[in-house]
This record gives C-alpha cells, structure tokens and sequence, in this order.
C-alpha cells in the first residue's frame, strides 16, 4: 500500500500551495479589490475542466542571492508567469480539435515583469506550441523586462533572449490570441502586439514603454493611465475587440479560438427571404450590411473584428451550417463604401492571417471603389491600398464573391482578391451594378463634351440623368453575368446555400480549409 505521507510528498505539497491563490491571500484581495481577477482565476476559466497541464510551477524570479528563498516561494511564485497546455471548447468541436496552449502573466508577481525564469518558461511553451501545432492564448498583463534578477551574473543587457523571436515566430503557424487588462506596457506590449488577434478589456492601458522609460527618455512625467488608453488603442487599430472585464474577454477569447479549431454540429440560421428587401429600391441610400451578414451567418456566430477601425470595410468570422468562415464586407454606411487607407490595411492583414492559418473567405462586396483625392493620399493611399492586391495574390484559401450592389474600379476587384476571375465563384444579387469606375463618374468624364454642350442646366441636367441610366443599364448585375465577368446572378435568399455548394466544391479531401 502507498504511502501519501511521506515527507518529499509533504514538502512538494507545502512547496506547491505556495504558487496557489489560496496561499496568496493578500495577492489575490489586492486583485479583487481593483475588480481584477487572478491569473489562476483566468486559466480555469479559459480551459476545459480538468484539462490544464503546468509547465515550470515551482520556477521563481532569479533572485536567491538577494532575497531568502522562501521569500521567493511564497512572494515571486511561478517567476510571475503561468505556461501549460490544455483543451478549449473540447465540447464544441471534440478533444483533440480543442488541444491548445496558455501563457498567462502574473501581474501579482512582481507586476508582471519579465525575469530570467519567465522567459524561459514562456519560450518552452512557445517551441511545444510549434513543434505540436497547438493555438496559443495569452495573457499580457505587466510591466515588461525586470532588472532586478541579479543570479544572472554574465548578463550585461539581456537582449540575446529568445522570447520575442520564438512568439512571433508562430505567426502563420498557430493561431494566437492575445488577452490584455490592466497595465501592458514595453515587453508585454510587444507580446500583445505580435498576436494574430488582439482582445482588451475596457481597463487596459497598452503601450511600448511604461512612465518610467518615458521619464527617462526625457519625454515627461506621466500617469500609467496617460499611456495607450484602449480607446486610443481601438480607433488605431491595435486593439481587435473591447471586452467588459476578464470574464468577457476569456468568452470571447474561446469564441475566436473556436472558429480556427473547426465545425461544430450544432446550428441554426435565420429565414433567409428577409436578405431580398434589404437593399433599397433607391441605389443612392445606403442600408445596414451588419444585417445582412447577421441573418446569413449562423445564429449568433457573427464576432468583428476591429470595428471602429478602417470602418469602411468590416471584418470577422462567421459559420455556415457550423463551418467556419473568414469574412470581410463594405460598410455603404461609411464613406459610401469606399476603401479608404485603414479599411486596406486591415482587410490585407486579415486576409494573410485567415490563409496562413486556413480559413476560406467569404466577401460581401459593395464599393465604389477607393477613396481618392489629396487628403487620401497623404494617408498613402497608394501603399496602403495595394497591400490588398498582394494580399489577394498571396492566398491559397477558397475564396466566394457575392456582389450585393456597387462593384466598381479597383477596389472591387481588391474585394475579390484582385480580379473578379480570383474567386472560385463570383455571383451577383440582381441589385448589383458594375463599371471600371463610379457611374456618375464615368458619365462626367466619358461624356463631357457633351454635357458642356448644352448650355441650359435644366437640359444639361437630364441628358446626364438619361445618359447615368443608360450606362446603369449596360451595367447590371445580369449584362454582367452575360459577358461573363461574373459567374452568376443569383436570389439573395439562396446566398447561404450558394457559398456552401462553392466551398465544398473548393475542398480538397482531407482538408477542411480547401488549401
């Protein structure tokens, strides 16, 4: 019969209750007090039960010949940094679909720096997170590098660490979620920064460097709370979805892993006829296209991405018949739908991500084209908005096209990949409407000699209009599905069901994303 008694066991027990929160107590009310959770709080709330793994629990900061080293035990637990491997969302889509990794920094441990034994831990659970394939959240919350290590004795600057490297090394690899509240500031900033996807809660503050560095930079005094606020940091795009609190984020974070671990079985749609009145009779009044992509998608799998950034473009995830799928679409509501320079931007760096990582792209197109003009290029306009060219040249994930109205010039066809040729399919609803440029456009400039012809406003006036319908006309949705510029026109109630049979057809056997 064993012995549980034994004192190695007793003492591995003492050494290991010292790294939990009911040891921490003082630790974890300063976090409850603020209305933070703790680190250990977020793990078992983002893992499956029972599933989490530890790697490097016993690790403290490298300061024994500083500091007594029960101190350590009791006060730098796990060198302020949490690393396993786990299942998330297992339920959903199975266990071996839901295996993943999860670094969590401990800001109640030395706020959260980075220190030799840290670093350590973070680069193995980032080499396990390759070499396995496995998705990684993490937790960016701290100060950033931590000088105060001093059994590191051939340290002179600390920079031949690997940790930023081997992170944003899995870029393209793994997905990467990164979750932030509170202060993140210089290494953890950039940690946060290289992820996939970012998700902060409304207490966030993320810059790359904290009060200290600036002061002593020589830039100023300033308060934690001054520096890369989340409202800054959502309107720059830096910040992919404002969450509430912790608990919030942690949904959401297990919600965006889920659609890069695969289908799920169970789903509901609602009545598609609605998508046939959604466009208004009058092409000049713009509609909610939130709508349509919500009552196309699943029930409730709709989650955006960076929605006050780059607006005139939306990006995010949806499912269809539990079938993940990456999304982007034109906001008619903003700038008409024109791409503007962060709108590119945006939708090139989703698009890389989704086809790194194999996901198939659905794009609901509704554009005039780019945004133009002086004040458009001192965005630079031109960079900016060709990174969607190559982009679109660059994937090897099915892409399907569906034109919901407007499909003019060049930005339509960065929409579609670069050509209307690059999707697999390219179907219009019959309120599409298309032209190398903006018919209104097309018609001041293809037919200026004759509108400065006529000499009375009135009549210059209605040939304009006579000449606007008569190209509205040769450019409909059916003349260009006829010259077979397009593959189709097709019931907006059927749209569902038309992206469906595209992308079965685009998958390869053996391969869910169709690469």
């Amino acid at each position: 019969m064993s012995d549980d008694s034994r004192p190695e066991l007793a003492a591995w027990r003492e050494r290991v209750a010292r790294t939990l929160d009911e040891h921490r107590g003082e630790a974890r009310t300063r976090r409850h007090d603020k209305g933070y959770r703790t680190a250990r709080e977020n793990v078992d709330d983002l893992v499956d039960a029972g599933s989490f793994q530890e790697y490097g629990q016993l690790a403290v900061a490298a300061q024994r010949s500083r500091r007594d080293y029960l101190d350590l035990q009791s006060n730098t637990a796990g060198d302020g940094i949490i690393t396993g491997t786990c299942t998330i969302n297992a339920a959903l889509v199975g266990a071996a679909a839901g295996r993943a990794a999860v670094i969590v920094n401990d800001y109640s441990v030395l706020a959260g720096t980075q220190g030799f034994f840290h670093h350590k831990k973070l680069d193995r659970l980032c080499e396990l997170a390759e070499e396995l394939s496995l998705p990684v959240v993490m937790y960016t919350e701290g100060g950033g590098g931590r000088p105060g290590d001093t059994d590191v004795t051939t340290q002179i600057a600390g920079l031949n660490i690997r940790s930023f490297s081997t992170w944003a090394g899995l870029s393209g690899k793994v997905p990467r979620i990164a979750v932030n509240n509170g202060y993140c500031f210089a290494g953890n900033a950039a940690l946060f920064g290289c992820a996939d996807f970012t998700i902060a809660t409304r207490h966030s503050w993320i810059g790359m460097a904290g009060p200290a560095m600036i002061e002593g930079g020589g830039l100023g005094r300033f308060e934690p709370t001054d520096i890369g606020p989340v409202e800054v940091q959502e309107k720059n795009g830096v910040v992919d979805i404002v969450a509430n609190d912790e608990a919030h984020a942690t949904a959401l974070a297990r919600q965006l892993l889920s659609y890069f671990q695969g289908p799920v079985a169970a789903w509901s749609a609602a009545p598609q006829e609605v998508l046939r009145d959604v466009v208004p009779l009058d092409r000049r009044w713009a509609y909610p296209v939130r709508r349509v992509i919500e009552t196309l998608a699943d029930t409730g799998s709709f989650l955006e991405l960076q929605r006050i950034y780059g607006r005139s473009i939306i990006t995010g995830f949806i499912r269809l018949e539990g079938r993940p799928v990456a999304l982007i679409a034109n906001d008619c509501q903003q700038l008409g739908g024109a791409v503007d320079s962060g709108a590119a931007l945006k939708a090139a760096r989703f698009l890389r991500i989704c086809d790194a990582l194999g996901l198939p792209v659905l794009s609901l197109t509704d554009t005039p084209g780019f945004m133009v003009g002086p004040d458009s290029e001192k965005q630079g306009a031109v960079r900016s908005m060709s990174e969607l060219f190559i982009a679109g040249a660059a994937m090897t994930v099915p892409v399907v096209a569906i034109f919901l109205r407007k499909g003019y010039g060049l930005g339509a066809m960065a929409m579609t990949g670069g050509s209307f040729l690059r999707p697999v399919y390219a179907a219009s609803w019959p309120t599409g409407e298309f032209g190398g440029m903006g018919l209104e456009g097309a018609v001041r400039l293809g037919f200026r000699k004759e509108l400065d012809a006529v000499t009375d406003p009135g009549e210059r006036e209605q040939l304009f209009q006579q000449l606007l319908a008569r190209m509205y006309e040769v450019g409909k949705a059916t003349e260009a599905a006829a010259h077979l510029e397009i593959d189709a026109v097709i019931d907006p109630a059927q749209t569902r069901e038309v992206v469906l049979r595209a992308l079965s057809t685009a998958t390869r056997s053996g391969n869910a994303a169709g690469k």
